[in-house]
């Protein structure tokens, strides 16, 4: 049950007023001004040194307590933006509104939007342990990069020597029972097609149809699940429709995020008045299969088909054919699985967003692997499809993977600690998700990392939701963690 309790009620208390904080700033990706000057704020009134990069990367950094000077300097680690998705009937304004939070039960969300625990409650357990009274620790830094969310930019350009950490911890894992030790690297892949114009038919009805009420969820965590995708189950009515009755289409979009599996999903077609009554079937067919074979997946799928006032054009038959069938063999899901570690996803790629403009229809997609030549081929082989139908392609210049070091000594210590902590051994993973570590990695070669977090759930959607014990749990460990950090070598 949702109540109006404040999040500044729930334990750990400090945890919780510094997350309680950052849900208040806007924190779009490229927009982080706020919560950055918010950051640098809070920084000074702690009597806390900190240094920004030139991209605006942040790291604050306070000195060993007492006792501790000669431990390993660790740095905390978390991004300070946000995936900005809403309900498609929310009225939301993600640059000038704070995120309206809900508890409910044993879970923090947010009002019909993402919550930004995805890594904004990483970020508050650094703030809190930083401000902990009585807290022991190592000199500690707190890394706060910024624009991770599309494409991991901010660690990408991060200023090489503005930190002295040896060990880093990572807190933008969403699993309380496991230590990731390795990602897969990532790379975007964009089409442009020029809009090709035809006028609109004559005696015919404009109709919009939408694919709504998909699940979506992350590109990297959720890709394996059999998920639907918004833009793939359009396209599958409409190189039906546009050969069934002849329907002509206008517009297609799907506006999301490249790390989002897209949950909805807009076209508007013409349809000749002769050719109503089969365009009707044809939807009715679609709807009876669709609900069929995503029944157990994504029980809030419907298809919804209204009349609308007629647009000014329409594209041209060799165009819209083009378009619809380079859409229609789109590689989206997992290409590969990994040979060597269980029910890893190896490769996959995710069709993402699809625009249509005054001049051309615009496609941004997402590929993932833990092997860099699979990432590449993938690439190409969206990259094939988008050139297919007459695209204009172009790639990212992408993200590495964070190769696993089973031998890291903060591994060892935290499997020690989490033993002592809990009673029983913690899961080491890696993810089909990406982690900036690999990039900080290549600018502080040596750097030993561990990642881990409280459980989060459909992070990238307005669904997301972060569990509230799961926070104490983690939070408990992170102290003895720290506390038990080794001598520096």
């Amino acid at each position: 049950m949702a109540n109006n309790k404040s999040l500044t009620s729930l334990e750990p208390k400090a945890v919780w007023t510094a997350f309680d904080q950052i849900t208040k700033i806007p924190r779009p990706s490229k927009k982080e001004e706020k919560i950055l000057a918010f950051m640098k704020e809070w920084a000074t009134k702690n009597n806390f040194k900190y240094v920004q990069d030139k991209v605006g990367n942040l790291v604050i950094s306070k000195p060993a307590t007492k006792g501790m000077e000669n431990r390993t300097p660790i740095a905390i680690q978390g991004h300070v933006d946000m995936v900005c998705e809403k309900n498609s009937d929310v009225n939301f304004d993600f640059d000038t509104q704070g995120i309206e939070t809900v508890i409910d039960g044993d879970f923090v969300k947010a009002n019909g939007t993402t919550l930004g625990a995805d890594n904004g409650i990483g970020v508050a357990m650094g703030m809190a342990l930083m401000t902990a009274p009585g807290m022991e620790h190592p000199p500690i830094e707190l890394l706060c990069t910024v624009d991770e969310e599309t494409g991991l930019t901010g660690a990408n350009q991060l200023q090489p020597g503005i930190m002295n950490a040896k060990i880093m911890i990572n807190l933008d894992s969403e699993e309380e029972d496991a230590f990731t030790i390795g990602c897969a690297g990532g790379i975007n892949t964009f089409g442009e097609y020029e809009y090709e114009a035809d006028t609109v038919p004559s005696e015919s009805v404009a109709y919009q149809i939408a694919v709504k009420g998909l699940l979506g969820g992350h590109s990297g965590i959720n890709i394996h699940e059999g998920r639907g995708n918004a833009i793939v189950l359009l396209t599958r009515i409409l190189w039906k429709l546009t050969r069934k009755v002849n329907a002509r289409l206008a517009e297609f979009n799907a506006p999301g995020k490249h790390n989002a599996i897209p949950r909805e999903a807009f076209a508007t077609i013409f349809v000749k008045e002769a050719a109503v009554a089969d365009f009707e079937e044809y939807i009715n067919d679609c709807k009876v299969n669709m609900d069929r074979e995503f029944a157990t997946k994504e029980p809030g799928l419907f298809i919804e088909v209204k009349p609308i006032a007629a647009p000014s054009r329409v594209m041209s038959h060799d165009f819209q054919r083009r378009l619809i069938d380079s859409f229609q063999v789109m590689p989206h899901g997992v290409y590969r699985m990994s040979p060597d570690i269980k029910d890893l996803v190896q490769t996959s790629t995710n069709f993402a967003i699809v625009e249509t403009n005054a001049k051309s229809i615009t496609v941004l997609t997402s590929q993932r692997s833990s092997v860099e030549s699979e990432k590449v081929v993938m690439a190409n082989k969206v990259q094939t499809a988008m050139e297919l139908g007459g695209a204009v392609s172009t790639m990212s210049d992408g993200y590495p993977a964070w190769e696993p070091n089973v031998n890291s000594p903060v591994l060892e210590l935290g499997k020690q600690v989490y033993k002592k902590v809990f009673g029983h051994n913690a899961i080491i993973s890696v993810i089909h998700a990406g982690l900036e570590c690999g990039l900080v990695a290549e600018k502080y070669p040596g750097m030993d990392m561990i990642s881990f977090g409280p459980n989060l759930f459909d992070v990238h959607t307005p669904s997301e939701k972060v569990q509230i014990s799961s926070v104490q749990k983690i939070w408990n460990f992170l102290l003895e963690l720290v506390k038990n950090i080794p001598d520096n070598k």
